[in-house]
């Protein structure tokens, strides 16, 4: 077994992360749930969602037969909700295709939607004990530093070269259940010790062999991602309002926030008179000013201008395809982040919140 491995090995027995709701499972599906719901995401974010989600969905057959909306209303919060959506799909297909039973193949796996490699890998070794690779944010961050590899890890080149690491230093494949604790081990390095700011480098098993370390390079690498200013975008939102009820409509998919319910949107040099009048037949009456909102995506930038709007009466929702609901009822509902912030917002609003309201 290559020393890289036995040490992580040992070190995993007493300073890693034994209880997380999700371990000492070979459950595919509660795996397989974890390992989307930690894309992008940290574990202290995800622990709730996950143990709401099994309760709702405790199985493949349940998450496949249960509606979209009801996934993404426990997903409301989490962001990329993609995920949400894939994990519907795949859910499915499971159903479909393999008789309601998760495939333990490592490329019948990748083949579902938003499962790539590392996350296959993840759910082949932890579900069925697989000897496979992971290459996620956390294992890049320790590899980069501890080989000393410059280029961002992003770069197709330099990410064959960590694939190629990381093969490489997979534990003896004949030791039982070391490929689990390694797998565990390379994940908990790096979110507990070889952390993107502020790493604790005195307490980490690997520090003797670490070249980041003992080049004094610890904070160059990994090498981020060439920046770019990110472009800037700018919407109205159409917050209508008609006896203490706001009208919501669902998102399209494919698209930003799919399947998730929003206020109507238009551009900025449209006016709000008209758009209502033309896409809804009704009359507004401005309520009260309310300030812009930012928010971030992973590619651009979007500056929200809210705009509060007392309407002449309620909008047909079945026509529409959208509904009436009071505040209480939206913000138990699929809404993305944003439009929460919003509706909190509107909810100490004393205009709103009025008998004329």
């Amino acid at each position: 077994m290559p020393n890289f491995s036995a040490k992580l090995i040992r070190w995993h027995k007493h300073h890693g992360r034994h209880h997380l709701p999700w371990q000492g499972t070979r459950d595919p599906y509660a795996i397989w749930l974890s390992e989307i719901m930690l894309q992008q995401t940290q574990v202290t974010t995800v622990t709730p969602y996950y143990q709401r989600f099994m309760q709702r969905f405790p199985n493949i057959k349940s998450l496949a037969l249960g509606p979209l909306d009801d996934i993404l209303t426990l997903w409301s919060g989490l962001g990329y909700y993609a995920r949400a959506r894939y994990l519907h799909q795949s859910a499915q297909l499971i159903i479909k295709n393999y008789d309601g039973k998760f495939p333990r193949q490592l490329d019948l796996i990748q083949q579902f939607p938003g499962i790539g490699r590392s996350t296959a890998a993840a759910i082949a070794v932890f579900a069925f004990g697989e000897r496979c690779a992971i290459l996620d944010g956390n294992v890049k961050r320790v590899f980069t530093r501890h080989f000393g590899i410059e280029g961002y890890p992003g770069n197709q080149k330099i990410q064959n070269q960590l694939w190629e690491k990381a093969i490489a230093l997979l534990p003896d494949k004949n030791a039982k259940n070391n490929i689990e604790t390694y797998t565990q081990a390379l994940m908990d390095l790096g979110a507990l010790v070889c952390k993107r700011s502020k790493p604790n480098c005195m307490i980490c098993p690997l520090q003797q062999s670490c070249t980041a370390l003992r080049e004094n390079r610890v904070n160059k690498l990994p090498t981020i991602k060439p920046r770019r200013p990110l472009p800037e975008k700018e919407t109205v939102f159409l917050i209508l309002t008609n006896q203490k009820k706001i009208f919501l409509e669902k998102r399209p998919t494919p698209g930003i926030w799919g399947g998730l319910w929003c206020p109507p949107e238009m551009t900025t040099n449209e006016n709000a008179t008209t758009y209502c009048s033309q896409h809804y037949n009704l009359t507004i009456k401005p309520m009260s000013d309310m300030p812009p909102l930012n928010h971030s995506f992973t590619h651009f930038k979007l500056r929200i201008h809210p705009k509060l709007l007392k309407v002449s009466a309620q909008i047909d929702s079945k026509k529409n395809k959208a509904i009436w609901l009071t505040l209480d009822e939206a913000l138990a509902t699929a809404i993305p982040t944003p439009v929460r912030k919003l509706l909190k917002q509107i909810e100490s609003n004393p205009t709103f919140t009025s008998k004329n309201g």
